[in-house]
């Protein structure tokens, strides 16, 4: 996002400000949202119950610091946050914060409580030096449509709140399938005050991915082929960016393995395949074996709970392929767990965005504070809003993006596809914008990028376009001639 936008939307907080200076609710939400511009982008996970939220989350963040078990903690709100010290903050609903002690078991971060029950705790802030979470501050929500309706109402009003801006700048949302449920949530966090701003900035992931083929090794593969078919799914697709499938448990001790896994791994694989394949029949069968000798009744429950049946089977083949250092069977473990997409796609639909998406979540805060308090002599603030939320390039790729997932365009299904993928919607990087692989030059790009304009150009020309399709057209044509920008002043870079 421009820099002029950026300060131009500071500034609007700093001229409300002024004119609800008298107001200290008005203002505490105003400073809470210039804040929120100079934090990183905010990320919420949430789902239902047993979506394996916790586990994702520790899987991006690359350490076991989020509970993934059933207790308390998980029933209340948690934001994870950069921060070179760790430590645990704990937010009561009433009275002052507090710190809680750092405590691991197992290599588990474990979040003692003490006297405070999860209703009177309004957020638990996690703060750990974690190199993923320098750029996005990731919050765990608890478990929507839960038996409690406590919890299950602490999640909606946290990510929908009613006449305010969302706490998050965006979501991943857990999935085991599509269900209605799912649909009605994603509905309501598009309807918040963020969402009918035109923007979608939700994430579908079909978690637990390696269940959907009962823990086979192909299991990703068929988790793979659901996942677009949801994408394709007209009701999910006006309401998310993608669906990923992601084998959440294996990807959270992938990333975090430990040489005792990789040990217990390899005695497996040194087995006779047959023998080995009867043994991974079933977690009862694997759990009672007493061979190969060496693996104990400890190490094999370690290894279940921490991998699974489709963790374990994947790196037994792993290791018997020529994985037989820890260090690089992790990685591929990591990989073929499925995270490496959804990394891939958070950071091109999330962190390439996050300036748009943070000043975007400050513009609703300041239209909705204006709409519902208006004062006398506050007329500039609204038309300067309204100025930057028209000229703001950002903005209107967004918006655009919404209007082709949803009401639809003049555009025909060809040019509606591509117009999409032009303003970002598969990515923002120039090369996934015009559709070419990662390694091609800026010449390459440019040269595609300049016919892609000129054709558009002409679509924009023809007398049959009416004129939502023309208002689209005028877009992808300032996309095109964004990317053009952008390799040309690099080009001068390097002259």
């Amino acid at each position: 996002m421009r820099e002029s936008t950026i300060a131009g939307v500071s500034d609007l907080i700093q001229d409300a400000l002024a004119v609800y200076h008298d107001d200290p609710a008005a203002a505490a939400a105003l400073e809470s949202y210039a804040v929120r511009l100079a934090e990183p982008l905010r990320i919420a996970v949430a789902g239902m119950v047993k979506a394996g939220k916790s586990t994702l989350l520790n899987a991006i963040i690359g350490e076991e610091i989020a509970p993934t078990d059933t207790g308390e903690c998980t029933r209340i709100v948690t934001w994870y946050r950069y921060n070179h010290t760790p430590r645990i903050t704990l937010h009561p609903v009433a009275g002052e914060p507090r710190t809680l002690p750092l405590k691991r078991e197992n290599g588990r971060l474990v979040f003692v409580l003490g006297q405070d029950r999860p209703d009177d705790v309004e957020r638990l802030v996690v703060e750990w030096p974690a190199e993923s979470l320098r750029e996005v501050t990731l919050i765990d929500t608890p478990g929507i449509a839960s038996l409690s309706e406590g919890v299950s109402a602490r999640s909606v009003s946290f990510l929908t709140p009613a006449d305010a801006p969302s706490e998050a700048d965006a979501v991943l949302y857990l999935m085991r399938h599509m269900h209605a449920s799912d649909i009605r949530f994603l509905e309501s966090f598009r309807d918040t005050e963020t969402g009918r701003s035109g923007t979608v900035n939700a994430l579908a992931v079909l978690s637990r991915a390696d269940e959907i083929g009962a823990g086979r090794i192909d299991s990703l593969i068929s988790a793979g082929e659901i996942a677009e078919r949801y994408r394709r799914d007209p009701s999910l697709r006006k309401l998310a960016l993608g669906v990923v499938p992601v084998a959440g448990l294996l990807a959270q001790s992938a990333r975090s393995m430990r040489q005792s896994d990789y040990e217990s791994l390899a005695l497996l694989a040194a087995m006779d395949r047959s023998d080995r394949e009867r043994l991974l029949l079933s977690a009862d069968r694997f759990l009672r074996a007493s061979v190969p000798e060496g693996l104990g009744a400890d190490a094999r429950a370690s290894l279940l709970e921490r991998f699974g049946l489709f963790g374990i089977r994947l790196g037994v083949v792993l290791i018997r392929a020529g994985f037989t250092d820890p260090t690089p069977l992790a990685h591929e473990l990591a990989r073929r767990s499925g995270l490496d997409p959804l990394l891939a796609m958070v950071t091109g639909q999330f962190h390439a965005r996050a300036d748009a998406l943070k000043a975007r979540t400050a513009l609703v805060g300041v239209e909705t504070l204006l709409r519902t308090t208006p004062r006398e002599g506050s007329g500039h603030l609204a038309a300067a809003l309204e100025r930057l939320q028209v000229n703001a390039h950002e903005f209107r790729e967004l918006r655009l993006l919404a209007t082709l997932r949803t009401a639809g365009t003049g555009l025909n299904e060809n040019l509606a596809e591509e117009a999409e993928r032009l303003i970002g919607g598969a990515g923002t990087a120039a090369h996934l914008r015009l559709g070419m692989e990662p390694e091609v030059s800026p010449e390459e790009i440019m040269g595609v990028a300049r016919q892609v304009l000129h054709r558009w150009r002409l679509v924009a020309e023809s007398p049959l376009m009416d004129r939502s399709g023309l208002d689209a057209c005028r877009i992808v044509v300032r996309s095109c001639e964004g990317v053009l920008a952008e390799f040309a002043a690099l080009q001068r870079q390097g002259a």
